[in-house]
């Protein structure tokens, strides 16, 4: 009879063995008492039998009839189906990415360059470039470079057939957009930075690189300034490295390159976030000014600086403000044995807040690199504290971590 019918008759002697409150009770009343009970019980196995009977056949009609909506979602965009020219339109390229600030370090690197980074959402990439024989070839180190690896074929060339892509001349669409829309299907508006490294003589790759990045430039794609105010596009150029900071700043009235500046430089515990940006220029620069301070192979943020540094970056010129954690912050020591995994001491997260709060109020964006990428734990922990104090970039190696498409699923933002 089920679990249920022992407890029911445990239930009925109960209520036999208890005194009779009526003068009138007999063995007939306990009997139909029994018969009441038992025929409840039989009553509810029925309903359940049906309950189940119901779900059986529904089971069954789904194993034979699949559903509806399954079988559109595995057939939409099938060729020669009739949803065939349904699952795409000209601006999918990047469909279902959402751009998040990470920069793909040492992107060249990468399986795919460029387009690896895209693909996980990162909206900064970054190509080191060597010059030989008027062309700039990509790579880490001289010994990694090839004929074919260079700042045109993995970089350029990609982004103009990407961008012709996002920005498409057709029945719907007759005219060009202003300013034309990015990489990012999902926010047309977010300007992909590209961190050109220069490895060589700052000044002798100077011309060439302005020249190599005219495609992008003669077609409007290119951030830039104006003489009066910075217009962003869909491809940002931020030159670090050996990357000279006289010539960049030489032409006051346009610009669409813009300097990694120095973060190092910019500690200042009483900056005033709320206070002006100044936006005018520093000083010209003379040989003499920066002979001392650096030469054409200064490194980052140090090349060919003016003298007096107070009012010298600003986001007429700069847009980055970057260091290496490593060298400016210090080392961590990993603590397997605690949660935090690291020894950050109070005197380093002070350095920390008072660079971002230097860099924030010239108006430029943080951006941390050499951050420790081993164990998981102390990455993770340095990643996500400089995301609470503000950095504006973060610059990774592993993407699929860095943007929440890993095993945690959860991204840093």
């Amino acid at each position: 009879m089920g679990k249920k019918m022992p407890v029911i008759i445990d239930n009925l002697f109960r209520k036999t063995r208890q005194p009779s409150e009526s003068p009138s009770s007999s063995p007939y009343d306990d009997t139909r008492l029994f018969s009441d009970e038992y025929q409840k019980y039989r009553d509810q196995e029925d309903v359940e039998g049906i309950i189940k009977s119901i779900s059986l056949l529904v089971g069954a009609a789904a194993a034979f009839f699949p559903d509806y909506l399954d079988g559109v979602l595995d057939s939409w965009g099938e060729a020669g189906g009739p949803t065939g020219t349904y699952s795409h339109w000209p601006t999918d390229f990047s469909r279902d990415i959402q751009p998040v600030p990470c920069h793909s370090h040492n992107d060249y690197w990468r399986r795919v360059p460029l387009f690896s980074a895209l693909k996980a959402g990162c909206t900064g990439v970054e190509a080191d470039v060597w010059l030989y024989d008027d062309e700039l070839f990509v790579g880490h180190t001289t010994s990694s470079l090839t004929p074919d690896r260079t700042l045109r074929s993995l970089y350029v060339d990609p982004l103009i057939d990407i961008l012709t892509k996002q920005n498409p001349l057709n029945y719907f669409h007759p005219q060009s957009s202003s300013p034309s829309a990015g990489v990012f299907d999902t926010d047309p508006a977010q300007s992909l930075v590209l961190l050109i490294d220069f490895k060589t003589s700052g000044h002798d790759l100077w011309p060439v690189v302005v020249s190599q990045l005219e495609p992008l430039r003669s077609k409007g794609y290119l951030s830039y300034y104006n003489g009066k105010d910075v217009v962003q596009g869909p491809i940002t150029i931020v030159a670090t490295g050996n990357a000279p900071f006289d010539l960049l700043t030489a032409n006051t009235t346009y610009r669409d390159i813009f300097f990694d500046a120095p973060l190092d430089l910019m500690t200042d515990p009483s900056s005033d976030p709320s206070s002006p940006i100044s936006t005018q220029d520093p000083a010209p620069v003379s040989p003499s000014s920066t002979q001392t301070r650096s030469s054409s192979h200064g490194g980052q943020g140090h090349t060919a600086l003016p003298s007096d540094l107070s009012t010298a970056f600003n986001p007429t010129n700069s847009y980055y403000a970057s260091v290496s954690f490593k060298k400016s912050i210090g080392l961590l020591i990993p603590l397997p044995w605690t949660r935090r995994s690291s020894s950050l001491s109070d005197e380093q997260l002070q350095l920390i807040r008072d660079q971002i709060r230097g860099a924030h109020a010239r108006g430029l964006k943080v951006r941390y690199w050499g951050t420790p990428s081993w164990p998981r734990g102390l990455r993770d922990y340095v990643w996500r504290l400089l995301i609470e104090e503000g950095v504006d970039m973060l610059n990774v190696d592993d993407l699929t971590a860095a943007t929440g498409r890993g095993r945690k699923g959860a991204g840093w933002w």
